[in-house]
């Protein structure tokens, strides 16, 4: 594979859709230096892991050797995104809009190279727009086409109210990319529409159209709705490391996947091979601890993350294990022992098919951590704390057959 193709490669890792995809290649190819765009509407102070899913992906434009644009859309944060909503939205002050967009400009540079990332505010050209411009500007658009977007279409079918400025936001929108001149504009699945809207103004306007990539939205702790501050299943990257750490960890087996693939800078091929440990029996929680790892070094440094990972161990060992706990050591026939076998020779379990039922039922805990796989196995040379149930505890020493 050539460099570029390589780069493609991991820059298609984690995205929904890129429009086009033949159009990226070719302009990364083309070895000059591309015009990156994300628009950011400064609606609350702080950002969380959600957002950095798109932040993560500029980054590895810049890795690239490409400049971003990181746009704070004051100017449409007054109008409000109707993007996914089914209400009208209300718009920001011109206060709020000026305060949250100073708290993006100092977190996203957590992720973001400074030298590499030019922060830009909409209101510096939409401002000087007169109404005949704004006249000129919603002409290049029409109704029927604008309620071909799903939201628009399911509020307009219900009867429900929109009002004529939510029509604004994706000519604004697009219209930033004109102003920009961008060659590729980042933005989560519900704003594909808008995304697109920017193609059509840039060609209106003579120039190439943007590539559009789309990134999914992030699941937040929960693993089922969008990660949301209001419904306090977020990660904050403001968040104190024991705090984030914790949250991380809480996940479930199978959303540490998802988590990898959006928010961590490791190579495909590495997350392949530890997927693959795992499924060999592997246990997930010592991967899950990469992750927390990873992302909190992230956010608050290396030393920081190591730190929060000895607290978060030693709360779990001196606030929810007994200070006695049975020693089992169990001789493994090959490498490792069935997780169900291993709670009924602990005598944790009367038999290995009510192991199994307690593991599916998710009263099967490891130093602290839930595990749901029944398939799971403790390798040889490990050493854990396995709970069942609130009150059954025993450390499990696998040792090698002889």
């Amino acid at each position: 594979m050539t460099a570029n193709s390589d780069a493609l490669s991991e820059l298609k890792r984690g995205t929904d859709e890129i429009l086009l995809e033949s159009e990226l290649r070719e302009r990364l190819d083309s070895g000059r230096t591309l015009r990156i765009k994300a628009g950011f509407d400064p609606t609350a102070p702080d950002l969380h892991l959600g957002h950095t899913v798109l932040i993560n992906k500029l980054r590895q434009f810049q890795d690239l050797g490409h400049e971003v644009y990181f746009l704070i859309g004051d100017f449409t944060g007054m109008i409000g995104d109707p993007s996914g909503k089914s209400t009208t939205r209300k718009p920001l002050t011109p206060e709020e809009v000026s305060a949250n967009a100073q708290t993006y400009k100092e977190q996203v540079f957590r992720i973001l190279d400074p030298e590499r990332t030019r922060v830009v505010f909409n209101s510096a050209w939409m401002s000087r727009l007169t109404a005949a411009d704004m006249i000129q500007l919603a002409s290049r658009q029409t109704v029927a086409r604008m309620l071909e977007r799903d939201d628009f279409h399911k509020r307009y079918a219900a009867n429900q109210p929109i009002a004529i400025h939510e029509f604004l936001y994706p000519l604004v929108q697009g219209h930033d990319s004109v102003e920009l001149r961008a060659d590729v504009e980042l933005g989560g699945t519900d704003q594909k529409f808008n995304l697109l809207v920017g193609r059509q103004l840039q060609q209106q306007a003579g120039q190439p159209p943007q590539v559009v990539m789309t990134v999914p939205i992030l699941e937040g702790l929960d693993g089922v709705q969008k990660m949301s501050k209001s419904l306090d299943n977020y990660v904050g990257i403001k968040d104190a490391p024991d705090d984030m750490f914790g949250k991380l960890m809480s996940v479930s087996d199978e959303l540490m996947w998802r988590y990898f693939e959006l928010l961590s800078f490791r190579p495909t091929p590495e997350l392949r091979r530890m997927r693959e440990q795992v499924e060999a029996g592997a246990n997930p929680r010592d991967t899950k601890f990469q992750l927390a790892d990873e992302i909190v070094a992230r956010f608050h440094g290396q030393a920081a993350a190591r730190t929060a990972r000895e607290n978060f161990v030693a709360r779990f060992r001196q606030g929810a294990m007994p200070e006695e706990i049975p020693v089992h050591a169990l001789r493994a026939e090959g490498d490792g022992i069935p997780l169900a076998a291993v709670l009924r020779l602990a005598g944790l379990v009367t038999s290995s098919s009510e192991g199994n039922r307690m593991i599916s039922q998710g009263a099967v805990r490891i130093d602290g951590e839930r595990v749901a796989d029944r398939n799971l196995s403790l390798p040889v040379g490990s050493e854990q704390v396995v709970q069942v149930g609130k009150r059954r505890y025993a450390r499990i020493r696998v040792e090698g057959g002889s």
